[in-house]
């Protein structure tokens, strides 16, 4: 089995709902993200997945996020963006774009801060 990952970042506001605290007031972060994508065969060049294609995807997925209220989002109107959320939506998507007969995503980590981290996959 082969894995490899692709880092990127966005930047967007969002509070949590149903939360007794500071962060049910509208913030923003910087929000750093790890891809990992795996598979088991490799190309003819030798690559299981070319890291330009995989860097396009994230980029057109984290379009989708960048610089909004992610509370005024079609995919978080009426679900709390936390990070734990915003990693699931994020291999959702992710796996759309990506997955093929050689590869998938395997799971994604979103950075809310340097130290904290929430992390999505899917059951096998």
């Amino acid at each position: 089995m082969f894995e490899l990952s692709v880092k990127s970042h966005f930047s967007a506001a969002h509070r949590l709902m149903e939360y007794d605290g500071s962060c049910a007031a509208l913030h923003g972060h910087n929000w750093d993200v790890e891809v990992f994508i795996r598979g088991e065969k490799l190309d003819a060049s030798g690559l299981l997945v070319d890291f330009k294609e995989v860097k396009a995807a994230v980029k057109r997925v984290l379009a989708e996020v960048d610089h909004v209220d992610l509370n005024a989002t079609d995919a978080f109107g009426e679900l709390s963006p936390s990070s734990e959320n915003i990693a699931k939506f994020l291999y959702e998507r992710l796996s759309k774009e990506i997955n093929d007969k050689r590869c998938a995503v395997h799971r994604v980590a979103v950075f809310e801060t340097p130290t904290s981290r929430a992390v999505y996959w899917a059951t096998e």
